[in-house]
Parts: structure tokens; C-alpha cells; sequence
């Protein structure tokens, strides 16, 4: 009797898995996934993977009640740059990561801990510093002119700033002969200003990074009094200007990894990502909210991407913030292949969700014929205040950029441009 109960609860079983299957059906590429037939193909695949567990809980809330639109495109391969590899190949094994310090001892250049496994309990640390040590940007970060959109989910696009980030690479330099520059206790030094409009223009910071857990030396230009200030080391967890951003929201995440108190691996996953943005970020010919075709500022709530997107393998990282951090936590999403995030949703003290990251990455030719990461875009939408800061990248950006010294990216910098 039980064995005859067993195999029809077998065949029941394999009855209903069969049924599901026959009824799922393979999205195609240019397929749009929105709130009206969001249901409908959640048991449908692309790519072989069921939409369900291509989107997180949070896309699949904001596909339903905030807009949000998924063009799904077909993946592609990540090309990373050719020094930048070879930095990684011909370092591996070199770095070593202290559990009791939380540092990192004989980082040369590339990625430090290339092949990280899931079963190392030191796992989520490990990629962490992957992330600090080896963005896939080369030596110089620059971005000459991007543009800050502040927008009102009601009333659309507020206002537009447009600013300059530069971070200049002192360590684990990559394709010249020394990979360190000066005496090695500086890891970077990055100038961040805005240009326009002129009520605002040089207001902003010059930051030195160092190679240890020490706090960076901040300073700003205060206009009003024509004179530079340096701030308290806690700048990191600051607002940028009016933004919804903080300085420690910059391409998701940019703190030294030791400023975390812990950070844990919640796992593996396949998640739906720009990695490949196909739309223009920023048209300066065009007039209206045709200037940046990568948001969709027609339509309420006015801050919603529009780009396409493809499925990538994901570490799910969550970063525990210090108690004088805004944040509660972080969670974010890192390309297993290359140290990005793509996505992050930021909680508050009492655990509820309050912003939501999302990242649009570009690949950038390099005038030495080298190719470099860079982002097109960035949304930054808190959603407790209603309110979105949207990150464009405007012509220009070279990346490595030709010329370009630690010396140019000093306190002077700010000074001339507030001028």
C-alpha cells in the first residue's frame, strides 16, 4: 500500500512538473518586463533561467508598484582590460588576508584574491577588498563631466548640476614598471567638484585615501569666505551636496574595507544587470527630458532606467554598517568576474528598506589601446523620501587619461574652478 501511495504521489509530482513546464515559455531578447505582465512571466526563462530567480524581491516590488521597466537583452562576454589581467595572473597568491587585522598584506597589483569560493569563511572580506584594491579602471578614474539630476517622482526633473571626478591611482598601478608611486602610504587621491551652475560651482572635495585603516584627510573650498577647510575624517558617510547620495555611495561602495565592521556572504546568484549599457547616457544637442535618453523622465515617478539588461552571476554581499552610519546595512550585488556592484538596497537602523542602487556599466577603449570599466549611469532613489539622485555620464570620459599626475589632483584644483 505504501509503496503504491509513493508512486502516485511520483507521478502526481512529475504530472505537475511536466504541466509547469509545458506552460513556461523562453523570453526572447527585446522582450520588455513591466507591471502589466510581470505575473505572467514569472515562470517563463531567459536564458534558460526562470525570470523569478533572474530579479530580486526589490526589482520584482518595483517592476509591480514604482514603474520599472526591464528590457532583457542577450548576454555578452565582459571584456577586461589586458594589463589588468596580466597584473592578476602574475600576482596571484601574492596577497594574504589577516582575520585578526583585516588587512591585506602583499597586494601588488590586479585583483588579490582572484578565485574566491563560497566555503571560505574569509569569503565576503575577500571580495570586499577585491573591490577596494582592483576596480577595472586602470590607473586613472576620470570623468571630466557628469551631470547630477535631482528628480521628484511627481513633478519630474528638479534641477541639473553637472560636476568632475577625478581619482588618480598610487598603488597597484597597472602597465608601467613601478606599480607604486611615491612612498607607498597613499592609495589614491580623488577630486570631486561641481562645475555648474555657478551658485555651486567648486564646491566640493580633494580626498587622500591611504593604504591603512586610517581615516582620509578631507578638504573643501568654502566660497564664501574664499578659503579651503579640512573636514573631520567622517566625510565618507556624508551627503554629497543635496544629492541622495552619500560620498560612501559612490559607484555603490567606496569606504576602506576595514571602515565595516563585517560583512557577510548571503550566497550565488543569477540576477538581470546592465553590464553592457546600450543607450546614450546624456544627448547635450537634444532639449527637454529628451537630453537623457537613459532615464525615463516623461513618465512618473520620472527616475526609472531605460536601458537593456542581461543576466549576469552575482556574490550578494551584506555590508553591516558602523553605529555612526546611516545605514543599517547594505546589500549589494558584485560581479563574480570582475570586483563591480551593479545593484545595492541600503535599510535603515530599525531594518527597513530605504534606498535603492543601481548601477549601468559601459566598456571604455583606452588611448593605449587598453580597455577600462566604466559606469554610464547611476541611480540612487530613496524611497522613504520620495526622492531620486540620478548619476549621467557625459562625453569625454577617457579613463587613464593621457597626462594626467598625482600632481594634478591637489586642493589648487578646487580653488581655480570656484574662481
Amino acid at each position: 500500500m505504501k509503496m503504491r501511495l509513493s508512486c502516485l504521489a511520483s507521478s502526481l509530482a512529475l504530472t505537475f512538473s511536466v504541466g509547469l513546464n509545458a506552460w513556461a515559455a523562453e523570453l526572447k531578447p527585446g522582450t520588455q518586463i513591466n507591471a502589466g505582465n510581470l505575473s505572467q512571466h514569472l515562470s517563463d526563462t531567459f536564458e534558460g533561467t526562470a525570470l523569478s530567480d533572474l530579479l530580486t524581491e526589490r526589482m520584482q516590488i518595483l517592476i509591480r508598484d514604482e514603474g520599472l521597466q526591464i528590457n532583457l537583452a542577450a548576454s555578452k562576454p565582459v571584456v577586461l582590460g589586458k594589463d589588468y589581467m596580466a597584473a592578476t595572473k602574475a600576482n596571484a597568491g601574492k596577497a594574504t588576508l589577516n582575520p585578526d587585522t583585516r588587512q591585506v598584506d602583499g597586494w601588488v597589483a590586479g585583483i588579490p584574491f582572484p578565485d574566491v569560493q563560497a566555503s571560505d569563511p574569509l569569503a565576503a572580506e575577500k571580495l570586499i577588498w577585491n573591490h577596494h584594491y582592483a576596480q577595472p579602471n586602470k590607473n586613472v578614474m576620470d570623468y571630466p563631466k557628469f551631470a547630477y539630476l535631482f528628480i521628484d517622482p511627481k513633478s519630474g526633473l528638479e534641477r541639473k548640476q553637472e560636476w568632475r571626478f577625478l581619482r588618480y591611482q598610487m598603488k597597484g598601478r597597472l602597465g608601467v614598471q613601478n606599480p607604486v608611486e611615491g612612498d607607498g602610504s597613499i592609495f589614491t587621491k580623488t577630486l570631486l567638484y561641481a562645475t555648474y551652475p555657478s551658485d555651486i560651482r567648486g564646491l566640493g572635495l580633494f580626498t587622500i585615501r591611504h593604504d591603512s585603516p586610517k581615516l582620509e584627510d578631507s578638504w573643501a573650498y568654502v566660497k564664501s569666505v574664499r578659503r579651503t577647510r579640512r573636514l573631520s575624517g567622517g566625510t565618507w558617510m556624508d551627503p554629497i551636496g543635496g544629492t541622495d547620495q552619500l560620498s560612501d555611495d559612490i559607484e555603490i561602495f567606496n569606504a576602506h574595507p576595514s571602515w565595516y565592521p563585517e560583512y557577510k556572504l548571503l550566497g550565488k546568484r543569477k540576477m538581470l544587470v546592465v553590464a553592457h549599457s546600450t543607450q546614450t547616457p546624456w544627448d547635450a544637442k537634444a532639449k527637454g527630458n529628451a537630453e537623457f535618453p537613459i532615464v525615463d523622465l516623461a513618465n512618473a515617478p520620472h527616475w526609472n532606467p531605460n536601458d537593456s539588461w542581461e543576466p549576469r552571476d552575482v556574490w550578494v554581499i551584506e555590508a553591516v554598517t558602523p553605529p555612526e552610519h546611516p545605514y543599517g546595512k547594505k546589500v549589494m550585488y558584485m560581479d563574480t568576474q570582475f570586483p563591480r556592484f551593479y545593484q545595492a538596497e541600503a535599510y535603515d537602523r530599525k531594518g527597513q528598506f530605504w534606498k535603492w542602487m543601481n548601477y549601468h556599466l559601459k566598456t571604455i577603449n583606452l588611448a593605449d589601446g587598453d580597455t577600462a570599466i566604466a559606469s554610464a549611469a547611476g541611480f540612487t532613489i530613496d524611497y522613504q523620501r520620495r526622492h531620486g539622485t540620478v548619476f549621467i555620464l557625459g562625453e569625454g570620459t577617457t579613463m587613464n587619461t593621457p597626462g594626467i599626475t598625482a600632481d594634478d589632483v591637489n586642493l589648487r584644483e578646487l580653488e581655480k574652478v570656484a574662481r
